[in-house]
């Protein structure tokens, strides 16, 4: 049992993401959207997201031979994807001086049914070992307290960067956290 939730935590095993895992994850994503940012972006916008249009990306982005991104999926015993994560170099989001050689966090969710079971803490600690960067940085939504309380719980930190981004028609105001590699490289 987790002794911080009262749940059984799950067995999860994390692995690289394939093709047949598009569909689970873009349902991961929506849901973890829906779940995460309520009162934090319109419920209009939320409710509108579309589990087969954003499988509809995922395919495209998957697909893409020079994507730099590595994907991975937390399956649980049973096979059903309960998280997606996804890394590679960092993004040049970055206005202020942070290393060109670090790497970046793009994504993490896990099913909104099992937060708080060790799925997030699996896949962020196969990021951490993976991830060939001397650091590694991430956006976080400024109001979403949850996140940053887990994110900070891994070591990371705000290291000052801001980001406003509107692309969606309303401002979605961000932190970048940023923690060195797990090991040195």
């Amino acid at each position: 049992m987790d002794d911080t939730t009262g749940r059984d935590e799950p067995r999860c095993s994390v692995r690289e993401m394939t093709g047949p895992d598009i569909d689970a994850v873009a349902a991961v994503r929506v849901s973890s959207w829906r779940h995460a940012y309520a009162g934090l972006m319109p419920q209009s916008y939320l409710d509108g997201l579309s589990v087969a249009a954003y499988a509809e990306q995922r395919r495209a982005a998957f697909a893409d031979p020079a994507g730099a991104v590595t994907n991975l999926v937390a399956e649980g015993p049973d096979g059903a994807v309960l998280g997606w994560a996804a890394f590679g170099p960092a993004r040049g989001t970055d206005p202020e001086g942070v290393a060109p050689d670090e790497g970046e966090l793009y994504t993490l969710y896990a099913r909104p049914d099992v937060i708080g079971t060790g799925v997030g803490r699996a896949l962020l600690a196969e990021v951490l070992r993976r991830a060939p960067y001397p650091a590694v940085r991430l956006w976080v939504l400024e109001g979403n307290a949850r996140a940053r309380r887990f994110y900070e719980r891994a070591g990371f930190r705000p290291d000052g960067g801001v980001l406003v981004d509107e692309s969606d028609g309303f401002p979605v105001h961000e932190v970048r956290y940023r923690r060195t590699a797990a090991t040195p490289r």
